[in-house]
Protein backbone atom coordinates (compact mmCIF):
# COMPACT_ATOMS: atom_id res chain seq x y z
CA UNK A 1 0.00 0.00 0.00
CA UNK A 2 2.88 2.25 1.14
CA UNK A 3 4.23 2.14 -1.91
CA UNK A 4 1.46 2.46 -4.42
CA UNK A 5 0.58 5.38 -2.85
CA UNK A 6 4.19 7.14 -2.85
CA UNK A 7 4.17 6.27 -6.73
CA UNK A 8 0.68 7.98 -6.81
CA UNK A 9 1.82 10.89 -4.96
CA UNK A 10 5.09 11.12 -7.64
CA UNK A 11 3.33 10.98 -10.63
CA UNK A 12 -0.59 12.53 -9.78
CA UNK A 13 -1.04 15.57 -11.27
CA UNK A 14 -4.79 15.99 -9.49
CA UNK A 15 -5.73 16.13 -5.85
CA UNK A 16 -5.66 13.28 -3.35
CA UNK A 17 -8.15 14.05 -1.20
CA UNK A 18 -8.15 12.00 1.84
CA UNK A 19 -10.23 11.81 5.36
CA UNK A 20 -10.00 14.74 7.67
CA UNK A 21 -9.14 17.08 4.44
CA UNK A 22 -11.25 20.15 4.21
CA UNK A 23 -12.44 19.21 0.80
CA UNK A 24 -13.78 15.71 1.56
CA UNK A 25 -16.66 16.21 3.43
CA UNK A 26 -18.03 17.71 0.22
CA UNK A 27 -16.27 14.84 -2.11
CA UNK A 28 -16.79 11.52 -0.34
CA UNK A 29 -20.17 11.24 -1.23
CA UNK A 30 -22.64 10.58 -4.29
CA UNK A 31 -26.05 12.13 -4.92
CA UNK A 32 -27.80 9.61 -3.30
CA UNK A 33 -25.18 7.67 -1.39
CA UNK A 34 -22.95 8.40 1.74
CA UNK A 35 -20.05 7.00 1.60
CA UNK A 36 -16.31 7.19 3.65
CA UNK A 37 -13.50 6.55 1.04
CA UNK A 38 -9.88 6.14 1.54
CA UNK A 39 -9.04 8.59 -1.34
CA UNK A 40 -11.27 10.10 -3.80
CA UNK A 41 -8.68 11.00 -6.40
CA UNK A 42 -9.67 14.02 -8.74
CA UNK A 43 -7.72 13.90 -12.12
CA UNK A 44 -6.65 16.55 -13.99
CA UNK A 45 -6.20 15.16 -17.02
CA UNK A 46 -6.20 11.20 -18.80
CA UNK A 47 -2.72 10.46 -17.59
CA UNK A 48 -3.81 10.78 -14.08
CA UNK A 49 -7.26 8.63 -14.57
CA UNK A 50 -4.89 5.60 -15.46
CA UNK A 51 -2.17 6.36 -12.52
CA UNK A 52 -5.20 6.07 -10.42
CA UNK A 53 -6.38 2.59 -11.60
CA UNK A 54 -3.07 1.74 -11.23
CA UNK A 55 -2.77 2.54 -7.78
CA UNK A 56 -6.68 1.16 -6.78
CA UNK A 57 -4.86 -2.44 -8.64
CA UNK A 58 -1.44 -2.37 -6.97
CA UNK A 59 -3.16 -0.95 -3.54
CA UNK A 60 -5.96 -3.79 -4.22
CA UNK A 61 -8.77 -1.02 -3.25
CA UNK A 62 -12.57 -1.37 -4.92
CA UNK A 63 -12.77 1.08 -7.12
CA UNK A 64 -15.82 3.49 -7.82
CA UNK A 65 -16.12 5.82 -11.05
CA UNK A 66 -17.93 9.20 -10.67
CA UNK A 67 -18.67 11.41 -12.76
CA UNK A 68 -21.91 13.60 -11.87
CA UNK A 69 -22.73 11.08 -9.15
CA UNK A 70 -26.55 10.60 -9.66
CA UNK A 71 -26.74 6.43 -9.76
CA UNK A 72 -29.59 5.48 -7.66
CA UNK A 73 -27.71 3.02 -6.56
CA UNK A 74 -24.79 4.67 -5.04
CA UNK A 75 -22.36 3.47 -7.79
CA UNK A 76 -20.49 6.70 -7.31
CA UNK A 77 -19.07 6.38 -3.80
CA UNK A 78 -17.44 3.79 -1.60
CA UNK A 79 -16.17 2.75 1.95
CA UNK A 80 -12.60 2.44 2.53
CA UNK A 81 -11.72 2.34 -1.14
CA UNK A 82 -10.65 4.66 -4.11
CA UNK A 83 -13.08 6.93 -5.81
CA UNK A 84 -11.85 8.60 -9.19
CA UNK A 85 -14.05 11.57 -9.39
CA UNK A 86 -13.68 12.82 -13.08
CA UNK A 87 -15.23 16.41 -12.69
CA UNK A 88 -12.31 18.05 -14.09
CA UNK A 89 -12.23 16.37 -17.09
CA UNK A 90 -15.49 18.20 -18.21
CA UNK A 91 -14.53 19.91 -21.76
CA UNK A 92 -16.90 20.31 -24.43
CA UNK A 93 -15.38 20.66 -27.78
CA UNK A 94 -16.41 21.11 -31.11
CA UNK A 95 -13.80 19.38 -33.28
CA UNK A 96 -15.59 19.21 -36.75
CA UNK A 97 -18.06 22.23 -37.44
CA UNK A 98 -19.01 20.21 -40.59
CA UNK A 99 -20.16 16.70 -39.27
CA UNK A 100 -21.23 18.40 -36.03
CA UNK A 101 -18.90 15.76 -33.79
CA UNK A 102 -18.94 16.99 -30.18
CA UNK A 103 -15.89 16.15 -28.26
CA UNK A 104 -17.10 15.27 -24.41
CA UNK A 105 -14.85 15.00 -21.24
CA UNK A 106 -15.85 12.05 -19.06
CA UNK A 107 -16.41 14.04 -16.16
CA UNK A 108 -18.93 16.66 -18.11
CA UNK A 109 -22.74 17.05 -17.07
CA UNK A 110 -25.30 18.05 -19.42
CA UNK A 111 -26.12 21.31 -18.23
CA UNK A 112 -22.51 22.43 -19.12
CA UNK A 113 -23.39 20.96 -22.88
CA UNK A 114 -26.37 22.53 -23.61
CA UNK A 115 -24.81 25.73 -22.54
CA UNK A 116 -21.63 25.17 -25.08
CA UNK A 117 -23.79 23.78 -27.79
CA UNK A 118 -26.69 26.52 -27.51
CA UNK A 119 -24.57 29.39 -29.42
CA UNK A 120 -24.05 26.83 -32.56
CA UNK A 121 -27.45 26.05 -32.66
CA UNK A 122 -26.53 22.08 -31.67
CA UNK A 123 -27.89 19.80 -29.48
CA UNK A 124 -27.43 16.16 -28.61
CA UNK A 125 -30.01 13.74 -27.76
CA UNK A 126 -29.76 13.29 -23.79
CA UNK A 127 -31.07 13.10 -20.51
CA UNK A 128 -33.82 15.17 -18.94
CA UNK A 129 -31.81 17.06 -15.88
CA UNK A 130 -28.60 19.28 -16.42
CA UNK A 131 -26.44 18.27 -13.28
CA UNK A 132 -26.88 14.25 -14.71
CA UNK A 133 -23.29 13.23 -15.99
CA UNK A 134 -23.08 12.80 -19.42
CA UNK A 135 -21.11 9.41 -19.09
CA UNK A 136 -23.37 7.71 -16.61
CA UNK A 137 -26.26 8.79 -18.17
CA UNK A 138 -24.98 7.72 -21.71
CA UNK A 139 -23.25 4.39 -20.97
CA UNK A 140 -26.51 2.92 -19.72
CA UNK A 141 -29.10 4.27 -22.25
CA UNK A 142 -30.19 8.37 -22.44
CA UNK A 143 -34.23 8.99 -22.37
CA UNK A 144 -34.66 12.11 -22.69
CA UNK A 145 -36.62 15.61 -24.77
CA UNK A 146 -35.59 13.68 -28.42
CA UNK A 147 -35.07 10.51 -27.81
CA UNK A 148 -37.82 9.69 -30.31
CA UNK A 149 -36.49 11.89 -33.17
CA UNK A 150 -32.58 11.18 -32.07
CA UNK A 151 -32.63 8.03 -30.39
CA UNK A 152 -30.85 7.44 -27.00
CA UNK A 153 -28.23 9.45 -26.44
CA UNK A 154 -25.97 6.44 -26.82
CA UNK A 155 -26.97 6.21 -30.59
CA UNK A 156 -25.39 9.59 -31.17
CA UNK A 157 -22.22 8.48 -29.75
CA UNK A 158 -19.07 7.64 -32.52
CA UNK A 159 -16.51 6.82 -30.40
CA UNK A 160 -15.07 7.15 -26.84
CA UNK A 161 -11.36 6.56 -25.38
CA UNK A 162 -11.47 4.42 -22.47
CA UNK A 163 -8.80 3.45 -19.75
CA UNK A 164 -8.83 0.07 -19.22
CA UNK A 165 -7.99 -2.21 -15.94
CA UNK A 166 -4.55 -2.43 -17.13
CA UNK A 167 -4.17 1.22 -16.72
CA UNK A 168 -4.00 1.45 -21.04
CA UNK A 169 -5.90 4.70 -22.50
CA UNK A 170 -7.65 3.12 -26.00
CA UNK A 171 -10.20 4.06 -28.16
CA UNK A 172 -13.13 2.80 -29.79
CA UNK A 173 -15.69 3.37 -32.64
CA UNK A 174 -17.26 1.24 -35.42
CA UNK A 175 -14.00 0.58 -37.26
CA UNK A 176 -11.34 0.96 -33.53
CA UNK A 177 -12.14 -1.82 -31.31
CA UNK A 178 -15.61 -2.16 -32.72
CA UNK A 179 -16.90 -4.62 -30.24
CA UNK A 180 -15.52 -2.54 -26.98
CA UNK A 181 -17.68 0.22 -28.86
CA UNK A 182 -20.61 -1.88 -28.89
CA UNK A 183 -20.28 -2.73 -25.22
CA UNK A 184 -19.60 0.90 -24.53
CA UNK A 185 -23.24 1.46 -25.10
CA UNK A 186 -25.50 -0.06 -22.62
CA UNK A 187 -23.12 -2.05 -21.01
CA UNK A 188 -22.62 0.79 -18.30
CA UNK A 189 -18.94 1.22 -16.59
CA UNK A 190 -18.38 -2.60 -16.62
CA UNK A 191 -15.20 -2.49 -19.43
CA UNK A 192 -13.27 0.71 -18.38
CA UNK A 193 -13.43 4.39 -17.34
CA UNK A 194 -14.62 6.34 -20.37
CA UNK A 195 -12.42 9.84 -20.12
CA UNK A 196 -13.75 11.13 -23.31
CA UNK A 197 -17.00 10.59 -26.06
CA UNK A 198 -17.44 12.04 -29.29
CA UNK A 199 -21.09 12.27 -30.59
CA UNK A 200 -22.26 13.46 -33.50
CA UNK A 201 -24.74 16.50 -32.39
CA UNK A 202 -27.42 18.00 -34.75
CA UNK A 203 -28.75 21.58 -35.51
CA UNK A 204 -31.80 22.29 -33.08
CA UNK A 205 -34.22 25.37 -32.94
CA UNK A 206 -36.45 26.25 -29.82
CA UNK A 207 -38.59 23.72 -29.03
CA UNK A 208 -42.23 23.53 -27.42
CA UNK A 209 -42.41 22.28 -24.36
CA UNK A 210 -44.34 21.84 -21.11
CA UNK A 211 -47.04 20.23 -19.43
CA UNK A 212 -50.66 19.38 -19.72
CA UNK A 213 -52.85 18.67 -16.50
CA UNK A 214 -55.79 16.36 -16.05
CA UNK A 215 -57.85 15.43 -12.80
CA UNK A 216 -57.10 12.10 -11.64
CA UNK A 217 -60.16 10.91 -11.63
CA UNK A 218 -59.90 10.52 -15.06
CA UNK A 219 -56.44 8.78 -15.42
CA UNK A 220 -57.10 5.44 -16.68
CA UNK A 221 -58.53 7.27 -19.80
CA UNK A 222 -56.46 10.13 -20.04
CA UNK A 223 -53.62 7.27 -20.12
CA UNK A 224 -54.58 4.74 -22.48
CA UNK A 225 -55.89 7.46 -25.30
CA UNK A 226 -52.34 8.83 -24.20
CA UNK A 227 -50.20 5.92 -25.37
CA UNK A 228 -52.66 5.03 -28.05
CA UNK A 229 -51.98 8.28 -29.81
CA UNK A 230 -48.28 8.08 -29.00
CA UNK A 231 -48.16 5.50 -31.70
CA UNK A 232 -49.00 7.29 -34.73
CA UNK A 233 -47.91 10.71 -33.34
CA UNK A 234 -44.62 12.23 -35.54
CA UNK A 235 -41.58 11.43 -33.89
CA UNK A 236 -40.77 15.11 -33.21
CA UNK A 237 -43.36 14.79 -30.46
CA UNK A 238 -41.82 12.84 -26.88
CA UNK A 239 -44.26 12.89 -24.17
CA UNK A 240 -44.44 11.76 -20.67
CA UNK A 241 -47.12 10.92 -18.60
CA UNK A 242 -46.59 11.66 -14.40
CA UNK A 243 -49.05 10.53 -11.86
CA UNK A 244 -50.08 9.83 -8.10
CA UNK A 245 -47.13 12.29 -7.63
CA UNK A 246 -47.13 12.64 -3.15
CA UNK A 247 -46.37 15.34 -2.75
CA UNK A 248 -49.33 17.00 -5.47
CA UNK A 249 -52.27 15.12 -3.80
CA UNK A 250 -50.76 11.80 -4.09
CA UNK A 251 -54.15 9.81 -5.87
CA UNK A 252 -55.69 13.20 -6.31
CA UNK A 253 -52.75 15.00 -7.72
CA UNK A 254 -53.33 16.04 -11.46
CA UNK A 255 -52.23 13.85 -14.15
CA UNK A 256 -49.49 15.66 -15.81
CA UNK A 257 -48.75 15.07 -19.55
CA UNK A 258 -45.53 16.28 -20.76
CA UNK A 259 -44.64 17.29 -24.16
CA UNK A 260 -41.81 18.49 -26.40
CA UNK A 261 -41.94 18.95 -29.70
CA UNK A 262 -39.03 19.26 -31.60
CA UNK A 263 -39.18 22.55 -33.69
CA UNK A 264 -40.53 26.09 -33.69
CA UNK A 265 -43.10 25.82 -35.83
CA UNK A 266 -46.24 26.56 -33.93
CA UNK A 267 -48.87 25.03 -36.82
CA UNK A 268 -47.01 21.70 -36.88
CA UNK A 269 -46.39 21.69 -32.68
CA UNK A 270 -50.23 22.44 -32.47
CA UNK A 271 -51.04 19.92 -34.61
CA UNK A 272 -48.54 17.07 -32.91
CA UNK A 273 -49.76 18.22 -29.50
CA UNK A 274 -53.47 19.13 -29.80
CA UNK A 275 -54.63 15.39 -29.85
CA UNK A 276 -53.46 15.14 -26.10
CA UNK A 277 -55.30 18.46 -25.37
CA UNK A 278 -58.95 16.54 -26.34
CA UNK A 279 -57.65 13.81 -24.26
CA UNK A 280 -59.69 14.98 -21.07
CA UNK A 281 -60.59 18.35 -18.74
CA UNK A 282 -57.70 20.46 -19.03
CA UNK A 283 -56.78 21.69 -15.67
CA UNK A 284 -53.58 23.20 -16.82
CA UNK A 285 -51.32 24.20 -19.97
CA UNK A 286 -48.33 25.76 -19.95
CA UNK A 287 -46.55 24.28 -23.12
CA UNK A 288 -44.36 27.15 -24.86
CA UNK A 289 -41.64 27.62 -27.13
CA UNK A 290 -38.34 28.25 -25.35
CA UNK A 291 -34.91 27.23 -25.62
CA UNK A 292 -33.99 23.36 -25.57
CA UNK A 293 -31.40 24.13 -22.89
CA UNK A 294 -34.77 25.11 -20.83
CA UNK A 295 -36.19 21.72 -21.12
CA UNK A 296 -33.61 20.22 -19.10
CA UNK A 297 -34.75 20.61 -15.25
CA UNK A 298 -31.42 21.84 -12.84
CA UNK A 299 -31.59 18.62 -10.39
CA UNK A 300 -28.37 19.13 -8.64
CA UNK A 301 -29.58 19.34 -5.19
CA UNK A 302 -28.51 16.71 -2.59
CA UNK A 303 -31.34 15.03 -0.81
CA UNK A 304 -31.56 15.72 3.24
CA UNK A 305 -29.66 12.97 5.19
CA UNK A 306 -31.99 10.40 6.38
CA UNK A 307 -34.13 10.48 2.92
CA UNK A 308 -34.06 7.22 1.10
CA UNK A 309 -35.32 6.29 -2.93
CA UNK A 310 -36.60 3.23 -3.94
CA UNK A 311 -36.44 3.47 -7.92
CA UNK A 312 -37.49 0.37 -10.00
CA UNK A 313 -38.34 0.55 -13.92
CA UNK A 314 -39.72 -1.72 -16.56
CA UNK A 315 -40.42 -1.56 -20.49
CA UNK A 316 -43.94 -2.87 -21.94
CA UNK A 317 -44.21 -3.98 -25.30
CA UNK A 318 -47.68 -2.91 -27.82
CA UNK A 319 -49.26 -6.03 -26.69
CA UNK A 320 -49.23 -5.43 -22.67
CA UNK A 321 -49.42 -1.23 -23.07
CA UNK A 322 -53.69 -1.80 -22.38
CA UNK A 323 -53.35 -3.85 -19.30
CA UNK A 324 -50.24 -2.10 -17.63
CA UNK A 325 -51.75 1.13 -17.75
CA UNK A 326 -54.88 -0.18 -16.38
CA UNK A 327 -53.08 -1.37 -13.54
CA UNK A 328 -50.77 1.82 -12.88
CA UNK A 329 -53.58 3.74 -13.13
CA UNK A 330 -55.47 1.75 -10.23
CA UNK A 331 -52.29 1.48 -7.75
CA UNK A 332 -52.01 5.17 -8.51
CA UNK A 333 -55.28 6.15 -7.05
CA UNK A 334 -54.94 3.99 -4.11
CA UNK A 335 -53.40 5.67 -0.78
CA UNK A 336 -49.91 5.38 -0.14
CA UNK A 337 -49.02 4.61 -3.96
CA UNK A 338 -45.69 5.78 -5.25
CA UNK A 339 -44.95 8.50 -7.73
CA UNK A 340 -45.46 6.70 -10.95
CA UNK A 341 -43.74 8.04 -14.68
CA UNK A 342 -44.43 6.68 -17.85
CA UNK A 343 -42.17 7.45 -20.77
CA UNK A 344 -42.94 6.86 -24.23
CA UNK A 345 -40.27 5.66 -26.12
CA UNK A 346 -40.14 3.81 -29.91
CA UNK A 347 -39.85 6.16 -32.86
CA UNK A 348 -36.11 6.07 -33.28
CA UNK A 349 -34.83 4.08 -30.38
CA UNK A 350 -36.30 1.09 -32.46
CA UNK A 351 -35.22 1.58 -35.57
CA UNK A 352 -31.31 0.49 -34.64
CA UNK A 353 -31.12 -2.72 -35.14
CA UNK A 354 -31.45 -4.73 -31.69
CA UNK A 355 -27.57 -5.97 -32.16
CA UNK A 356 -26.20 -2.88 -32.97
CA UNK A 357 -25.67 -1.60 -28.90
CA UNK A 358 -25.83 -3.58 -25.71
CA UNK A 359 -28.90 -1.40 -25.42
CA UNK A 360 -31.19 -4.77 -25.53
CA UNK A 361 -35.15 -2.85 -25.30
CA UNK A 362 -35.36 -1.58 -28.63
CA UNK A 363 -39.05 -2.41 -29.52
CA UNK A 364 -40.31 -1.24 -26.24
CA UNK A 365 -42.98 1.29 -26.86
CA UNK A 366 -43.18 2.27 -23.05
CA UNK A 367 -40.66 2.54 -20.41
CA UNK A 368 -42.03 3.42 -16.64
CA UNK A 369 -40.39 4.27 -12.51
CA UNK A 370 -42.53 3.95 -9.49
CA UNK A 371 -40.24 6.46 -7.09
CA UNK A 372 -41.28 5.81 -3.27
CA UNK A 373 -39.31 8.69 -0.86
CA UNK A 374 -39.03 8.94 2.78
CA UNK A 375 -37.17 8.11 5.96
CA UNK A 376 -36.51 4.71 5.82
CA UNK A 377 -39.40 3.73 8.23
CA UNK A 378 -41.72 5.19 5.51
CA UNK A 379 -39.98 3.33 2.62
CA UNK A 380 -40.32 0.06 4.79
CA UNK A 381 -44.22 0.46 5.48
CA UNK A 382 -44.93 1.59 1.55
CA UNK A 383 -42.58 -1.90 0.50
CA UNK A 384 -45.29 -4.29 0.67
CA UNK A 385 -48.13 -2.38 -1.16
CA UNK A 386 -45.69 -1.61 -3.76
CA UNK A 387 -44.35 -5.09 -3.76
CA UNK A 388 -47.95 -5.79 -4.68
CA UNK A 389 -48.18 -3.35 -7.29
CA UNK A 390 -44.82 -4.97 -8.91
CA UNK A 391 -46.28 -8.66 -8.43
CA UNK A 392 -49.89 -7.44 -10.44
CA UNK A 393 -47.06 -5.99 -13.32
CA UNK A 394 -44.80 -9.13 -13.66
CA UNK A 395 -46.77 -10.83 -16.17
CA UNK A 396 -46.79 -7.99 -18.31
CA UNK A 397 -43.52 -6.35 -18.50
CA UNK A 398 -40.24 -6.91 -19.10
CA UNK A 399 -36.38 -5.82 -18.54
CA UNK A 400 -35.08 -2.92 -16.62
CA UNK A 401 -33.55 0.44 -17.49
CA UNK A 402 -30.56 0.66 -15.44
CA UNK A 403 -30.61 4.36 -14.85
CA UNK A 404 -34.11 4.23 -12.97
CA UNK A 405 -32.68 1.62 -10.48
CA UNK A 406 -31.73 2.05 -6.72
CA UNK A 407 -30.38 -1.90 -6.40
CA UNK A 408 -28.14 -3.93 -8.11
CA UNK A 409 -29.50 -7.39 -7.71
CA UNK A 410 -28.39 -10.59 -9.62
CA UNK A 411 -32.32 -10.22 -10.65
CA UNK A 412 -31.49 -6.15 -11.98
CA UNK A 413 -28.70 -7.35 -13.97
CA UNK A 414 -30.49 -10.05 -15.57
CA UNK A 415 -33.74 -7.54 -16.50
CA UNK A 416 -31.00 -5.18 -18.01
CA UNK A 417 -29.17 -7.37 -20.11
CA UNK A 418 -30.94 -10.57 -21.41
CA UNK A 419 -28.82 -13.95 -22.07
CA UNK A 420 -27.48 -12.85 -25.21
CA UNK A 421 -26.43 -9.36 -24.65
CA UNK A 422 -25.04 -10.61 -21.29
CA UNK A 423 -23.18 -13.27 -22.84
CA UNK A 424 -21.43 -11.02 -25.16
CA UNK A 425 -20.95 -8.24 -22.80
CA UNK A 426 -18.72 -10.91 -19.87
CA UNK A 427 -16.51 -11.88 -23.40
CA UNK A 428 -15.63 -7.92 -23.56
CA UNK A 429 -15.66 -7.74 -20.09
CA UNK A 430 -13.21 -11.01 -20.01
CA UNK A 431 -11.10 -9.33 -22.44
CA UNK A 432 -10.59 -5.70 -21.07
CA UNK A 433 -10.96 -6.54 -17.18
CA UNK A 434 -10.93 -10.08 -16.24
CA UNK A 435 -10.09 -9.41 -12.74
CA UNK A 436 -13.75 -7.21 -12.34
CA UNK A 437 -12.20 -4.33 -11.37
CA UNK A 438 -15.14 -1.87 -12.48
CA UNK A 439 -17.65 -3.97 -10.35
CA UNK A 440 -19.23 -0.93 -8.57
CA UNK A 441 -22.33 -0.99 -11.15
CA UNK A 442 -24.79 -3.81 -12.42
CA UNK A 443 -22.01 -5.73 -13.06
CA UNK A 444 -21.20 -8.04 -15.96
CA UNK A 445 -19.03 -10.57 -14.45
CA UNK A 446 -16.40 -12.18 -16.67
CA UNK A 447 -16.47 -15.22 -18.09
Amino acid sequence: MSSALDSLRRTFGGDIIEPGAARYASTSGAVFASGSPAYVLRPAGVADVQAAVRFAVGAGLPLSVRGGGHAFAGFGTNDDGVVVDLSRLANVEIIDKERHLVRIGGGAIWGQVVAALAPHGLAISSGDTKSVGVGGLTLTGGIGWKVRKYGLALDNVVAAEVVTASGQLVRASATERPELFWALRGGGGNVGIVTALEFAAHTTTDVFHGKIAFPAAEAAVVLQSWAEYLRTAPDELTSIANFANPFAGGPDAPVEIHVAFDGDDPALAAQAIDPIRRLGTVLGDDVALKPYADTLEEGGVTPPPGLRFLVRSAFVDTESVARVLRILAEAGASPGSPLISVRGVGGAVARVPDDATAYAHRQAELMFVTTSAGPEPVIEAARPALEAIWARLAPHVSGAYANFLTSATEEDVAAIYPPHTYQRLAAVKRQYDPGNLFSRNHNIRPR
